[in-house]
């Protein structure tokens, strides 16, 4: 996969289908483990 496919993936939630593409749920895991109080690696509000 080209750099430029991942991006667009990244952006991408495929509405109207039976999931997500794996990008695309790679980047709302990071951010909900980055928005999490119990993840250990949690910075709080900046």
């Amino acid at each position: 996969m080209s750099n430029n496919d991942h991006k667009a993936n990244q952006k991408n939630p495929n509405t109207n289908t039976a999931g997500t593409n794996a990008a695309y749920q790679k980047v709302l895991d990071n951010r909900s483990n980055q928005l999490n109080p119990n993840n250990p690696r949690y910075k709080g509000k900046k």
